[in-house]
């Protein structure tokens, strides 16, 4: 079993910062990515940014130069900071972590329940 819990979302001014956590722990071998996604009403989840174990990031272009992806290996978890929030970044947003479980090289995909983060104008 995995578990993938996320923390830190609420209610922001734009222009405003949130920082979202989220950590994985359980039966886990070995991590190989994690990222957030985000679905807003009516919208299809997208991806917001990613991190591989080995730091290698990526984002969206709707966030780049305001959001920052890290992780923690040790501690299983990945951080999500997100900075001069703008309305349309409203949305649940999504942990996403990809795995080993043992020392198969099968790659497994789990998600966290979601948090919701509002940006109000």
């Amino acid at each position: 079993q995995v578990q993938v819990m996320e923390s830190g979302g609420g209610l922001v001014q734009a222009g405003g910062s949130l920082r979202l956590s989220c950590a994985a722990s359980g039966s886990i071998f070995s991590i190989n990515k994690m990222a957030w996604y985000r679905q807003a009403p009516g919208k299809e989840r997208e991806l917001v940014a990613a991190i591989t174990s080995g730091g290698t990031t990526n984002y969206a272009d709707s966030v780049k130069d305001r959001f920052t992806i890290s992780g923690d290996n040790a501690k299983n978890t990945v951080y999500l900071q997100m900075s001069s929030l703008k309305p349309e970044d409203t949305a649940v947003y999504y942990c996403n972590v990809e795995l080993r479980r043992s020392l198969t090289p099968i790659f497994y995909k789990y998600w966290g329940q979601g948090t919701q983060v509002t940006v109000s104008s």
